[in-house]
């Protein structure tokens, strides 16, 4: 099984810029794809960007512009990097991984802890 940290969530101001990491251990060969969502308390879970093992991505229509995901560290690290971020941007954000032979999206996902951020006006 593959271990995810999250980490680089914080308080800032709207307007400013923050970059999301995450690092996985275990077996580097059980992550296919990776990817960020985030969750709002009452919210249903948000899919925000995908990154492939070739470091093609897929961005959510709402956050393109913003929002640039990639990945690292032979391909055992991904990051997110979100500029002029918004009060609405607030929630936590979860780092997620595939295993081979899947998509994101499956059951068989592995999942980070979750790191917050925090957005003020």
């Amino acid at each position: 099984q593959v271990r995810l940290v999250e980490s680089g969530g914080g308080l800032v101001q709207a307007g400013g810029s923050l970059r999301l990491s995450c690092a996985a251990s275990g077996n580097a060969f059980s992550i296919n794809e990776m990817g960020w969502y985030r969750q709002t308390p009452g919210k249903q879970r948000e899919w925000l960007a995908t990154v492939t093992l070739d470091g093609s991505i897929n961005l959510a229509d709402s956050v393109k512009g913003r929002f640039t995901i990639f990945r690292e560290n032979y391909n055992n690290s991904v990051s997110l990097r979100i500029n002029s971020l918004k009060p609405e941007d607030t929630a936590v954000y979860y780092c997620a991984a595939s295993p081979p032979n899947y998509h994101l999206g499956s059951s068989y996902d592995s999942w980070g802890q979750g790191t917050q951020v925090t957005v003020s006006s």
